[in-house]
């Protein structure tokens, strides 16, 4: 993603949390082309080092090893810091049904931290990873910022507490949030392993391993899955925007279109199959439905293109194709 056509001034500081993770690594990334002097805290808890490496040598990157459980470790990253991308989190409902308690250490007491510190130390603007898990049960289709149902797992829950309370900061103390809600983000370097792995990259993994991947249910449940490009511009136009009205809100993140799983199973099928034509001959299994999982996810994205000029570049099929490819060429 070329940040430089959103005009984001390279003299800025910013923090990313959780920056050795997916979303936070491919943010330092565009930020660190940008010019911009970079400081990442992250415990290495699901980030990977590897992820971030590639700028130890680089004078305008600050690596913390640190937690947002811990106000101190929160307090020295905000230190002299004039944004905030606050991508630090346990993801995943399977997992905070689990271990809920966890889940809530990491997400609300940690996200409280983090809000603290950065009030304290003058933060400009605090830019944090909402979620469409907040949607919970709500039946209506797209999904609209302000009609949401009760939430369906202890993540849902943890990262609609996020949104209040940095409501509540925005109200109290003056500190200017702005809550992105991640639709299913997927992209380069999304780790494929593990018990809590996204689907896109776990299925593109199996298939290259010509392994059957398991969808639960019949397929037919959709999700209005985005690519990591689209999330770096939201979170710039999120830094960038001088509009009063954009900031102290929440904003879907998304395309605006929804894909069920026996279609992309069809397009990972198809993309990969360039590379290794017997993938097509790979069969997909079905297995039971997932507790917490809501049936269809589909966003308007309507509010972030009327307050923050948002243009999604890519589409799931252009986003998919450069996924694979980066997929192919550092997993295979």
């Amino acid at each position: 993603m070329d940040i430089t056509t959103l005009q984001l001034d390279s003299n800025l500081h910013i923090l990313v949390t959780g920056g050795a993770g997916f979303i936070g690594s491919n943010l330092i990334e565009a930020l660190l082309k940008n010019g911009n002097k970079v400081t990442c805290l992250d415990n290495f808890a699901t980030g990977h080092k590897k992820n971030i490496e590639q700028h130890f040598n680089n004078p305008k990157f600050t690596l913390i090893e640190g937690d947002i459980r811990n106000l101190d470790d929160c307090k020295k990253a905000t230190t002299g810091v004039d944004y905030i991308l606050h991508q630090a989190a346990l993801g995943s409902v399977p997992r905070s049904i689990n271990d809920p308690i966890t889940s809530n250490a990491v997400n609300v007491s940690g996200f409280l931290n983090m809000l603290v510190a950065a009030r304290d130390n003058g933060v400009k603007r605090f830019v944090y990873a909402a979620s469409s898990s907040t949607y919970g049960d709500s039946k209506g289709l797209p999904k609209v910022e302000d009609v949401i149902g009760k939430p369906l797992s202890p993540y849902a829950i943890t990262k609609y507490v996020n949104e209040l309370y940095a409501d509540i900061f925005s109200k109290t103390y003056g500190i200017e949030t702005v809550g992105l809600r991640y639709f299913n983000v997927f992209g380069r370097k999304q780790d494929p392993k593990g018990a809590y792995a996204a689907v896109i990259p776990k299925f593109v993994m199996q298939f290259m391993d010509y392994e059957s991947p398991k969808i639960n249910g019949d397929g037919s449940f959709s999700r209005d899955f985005t690519y990591i490009d689209n999330v770096i511009q939201m979170n710039i136009l999120a830094i960038t925007t001088t509009n009063k009205e954009a900031v102290n809100t929440v904003y879907n993140v998304a395309c605006g279109e929804r894909t069920d799983l026996n279609e992309l199973t069809t397009l990972l099928k198809e993309y990969l199959s360039k590379f290794d034509p017997k993938i097509k001959d790979v069969a997909v299994t079905f297995g039971p439905e997932r507790q917490g999982d809501v049936p269809h996810s589909l966003a308007s994205i309507d509010k972030a293109k009327n307050l923050l000029n948002y243009n999604p570049q890519y589409k799931i099929e252009d986003g998919l194709k450069e996924a694979v490819d980066w997929y192919w060429e550092n997993l295979k």
